[in-house]
């Protein structure tokens, strides 16, 4: 790395920006000695009396300290931990968070394109609403008392039937109940990984699975994904030269892309996991959006280097927080031993909530409405954006999400920018991936593109 600047004053802020990057994203922790001066000039292509002047600033503002003869060392307790100083230094527009605090914030009259959820009037608010009754009307002990370690039996019996139709054979105890499919990646990472582990997750992906794998302190490594899922030859040349402990995935409508893996990949990615060792974490949140089922690692596994992950708030309600962890019988005490060190449980009255709607039919007709609407949202706002002069990545088989090229090479964080400035907030592609290779595209929410307001002010936009 090299610091292309002019005045020497500019090089010493450089240097100093850089340690303190380093002690905020705990890199460098306390009574841990930096880099010497002179190596910390090579890193940078300055001066070692740069360095010196640095390292004087940073002692005299008691970041770090000098132990005569020996060198300069971090100073103090260990500081909070900041995401943003342990991802890339870009823009804060494009950082993993940035889509979620805008979409969830966002005033009723804002339009959320790049939201990553359904419209509030596309949820079943009346199942919801006779569900909560059920729910008061069951025993005062179930409203008060903690849940069973594993979680609320009835439901683990529902999504193990549930995960079956789609090829996963499980039984109820080996279904963890969590509060989200957040918590049940984080749950998994802190059972599995070490920090310093490498994890390899698909090029794009999920934001947030960059900030929680930052979080855990391991390497993130991407893998180029495809219309019909991972690029085979790149993950096995990434398998054989990292070792990863996991490959993290989305085998039904990937987020961002709308992919789903095809039968032939699914064969291919489990064995070469299966010889390089590398476990995979399936998260399978939009699965039930799935006009027909793909086919499922873990299904295909059996759940025995494979451990699927799910939840319920982007297809029920995203205020009753309930998500749930499928795994090998042999890994499930430990599991749930960490889960009740963590949190003593989940919420019963939210797992007794799901179960009352999928038990009386409510989910399942919630749904089946559900994919008919974003069949014809799909339809609707692939013609809209193209309009726009966007071009589709693929065409995803359902669910509720178009990967976009923006047109002429436009750069999407500086589209999302300004889209932001009209009162719309976009999802821009550098949001979902570890390259520069996506800076092009946007994903888009069908569910919540169909409004009329959003064709004019994109054009606008891009213009």
């Amino acid at each position: 790395m090299s610091v292309a600047v002019r005045s020497p004053g500019t090089r010493v802020e450089a240097v100093v920006g850089e340690i303190r990057d380093r002690i905020a994203a705990r890199h460098l922790v306390p009574g841990v000695r930096i880099p010497s001066v002179r190596a910390f000039a090579d890193t940078m292509g300055v001066s070692k009396s740069t360095v010196v002047e640095a390292y004087e600033r940073l002692a005299a503002e008691g970041a770090v300290v000098a132990r005569p003869g020996s060198g300069f060392y971090v100073a103090g307790k260990t500081r909070p931990l900041s995401l943003q100083a342990m991802g890339s230094q870009l823009d804060r527009i494009v950082d993993p968070l940035w889509i979620t605090r805008q979409a969830q914030q966002a005033g009723a009259d804002q339009l959320k394109p790049g939201a990553g959820w359904l419209p509030d009037s596309w949820m079943p608010h009346e199942a919801i609403r006779r569900g909560l009754r059920r729910v008061a009307l069951a025993d005062l002990a179930e409203m008060t008392n903690y849940d069973r370690p594993l979680g609320y039996e009835p439901l683990r019996r529902q999504i193990a039937r549930k995960v079956g139709e789609k090829g996963v054979g499980t039984e109820p105890d080996q279904i963890v109940l969590v509060e989200s499919a957040t918590q049940a990646l984080d749950l998994v990472c802190r059972f599995l990984l070490q920090p310093g582990d490498i994890v390899l997750v698909d090029d794009p992906c999920y934001f947030n699975f960059l900030a929680l794998l930052r979080a855990q302190r391991v390497t993130v490594v991407g893998v180029p994904i495809t219309p019909e899922g991972p690029d085979l030859r790149a993950l096995a040349t990434l398998l054989e030269q990292h070792r990863p402990r996991f490959y993290l995935t989305n085998a039904a409508l990937q987020n961002p892309t709308g992919a789903s893996l095809a039968p032939n990949v699914a064969h291919r990615v489990l064995k070469l996991c299966e010889a390089h060792d590398t476990l995979i974490v399936e998260d399978e949140i939009f699965g039930d959006l799935e006009p027909d089922a793909a086919p499922r690692l873990a299904g295909f596994d059996g759940l025995e280097r494979v451990i699927q992950i799910g939840s319920f708030s982007k297809t029920l309600s995203a205020a009753a927080r309930c998500g749930w962890i499928a795994l090998r019988a042999d890994w499930v005490e430990p599991l749930v031993d960490l889960k009740l060190a963590l949190s003593l449980g989940n919420g019963h009255i939210t797992a007794a909530l799901v179960h009352a709607l999928i038990s009386e039919g409510a989910y399942r007709r919630h749904l089946a409405e559900t994919r008919r609407r974003l069949a014809s949202a799909m339809v609707q706002a692939s013609a809209e954006l193209r309009a726009c002069g966007l071009e589709p990545w693929a065409q995803p088989r359902g669910g509720f999400f178009l990967w976009m090229r923006l047109p002429d090479g436009r750069n999407g964080a500086e589209v999302a920018r300004r889209a932001l400035a009209r009162g719309m907030v976009l999802a821009p592609g550098t949001s979902f991936s570890l390259s520069e290779a996506w800076n092009g595209y946007m994903r888009f929410n069908v569910a919540h593109c169909i409004d009329p307001r959003i064709r004019p002010i994109l054009r606008e936009t891009l213009r």
